[in-house]
């Protein structure tokens, strides 16, 4: 049994190959796992719809989550796209904002993409902003060397 993906290219990719593929793929897909820890309540991880804005994912959850109350005790949740041949993991900061604070490009933005404003619920929705501190990806343990291709915020070379 091997952990390789058969229709993964021979060889690692570089880390410009790797930040090109991960920025197509944040702009392309629409699903995120996020993980949060709570001090008292422990880890939480959940999926959302996201938006990738060029600096940042933003997402949309309800405001009495488990999510939410995690991130405002705890700021730094870990982010990965749902796919384990092509593993793309963000870690970042979290920034909370109502409905009524989120900036009107990052809520028109996630309403067009996904065709639901939960600006207009009735029950009050938190959106999410993480700005990524660091970004790993693989495919495959040829790629495990090299994963980091964000640091600091700063993408590697």
């Amino acid at each position: 049994m091997t952990t390789e993906d058969p229709a993964a290219p021979a060889g690692p990719r570089t880390r410009a190959e790797r930040r090109r593929d991960t920025l197509a793929r944040l702009g392309a897909e629409r699903d995120v796992w996020l993980a949060t820890a709570h001090p008292e309540h422990g880890p939480y991880q959940v999926p959302l719809w996201f938006r990738w804005d060029g600096r940042a994912v933003w997402c949309c959850t309800a405001t009495a989550s488990p999510t939410v109350r995690n991130l405002r005790a705890d700021p730094r949740p870990r982010l990965a796209l749902p796919d384990i041949s092509d593993v793309v993991q963000l870690e970042g900061r979290a920034a909370c904002f109502t409905a009524a604070e989120v900036p009107g490009e990052a809520a028109d933005g996630f309403a067009a993409r996904f065709g639901w404003d939960p600006r207009t619920e009735e029950a009050p929705y938190v959106y999410l902003r993480v700005v990524p501190d660091a970004v790993r990806a693989w495919r495959g343990v040829p790629e495990l060397r090299g994963r980091l291709i964000l640091r600091d915020g700063e993408w590697r070379e």
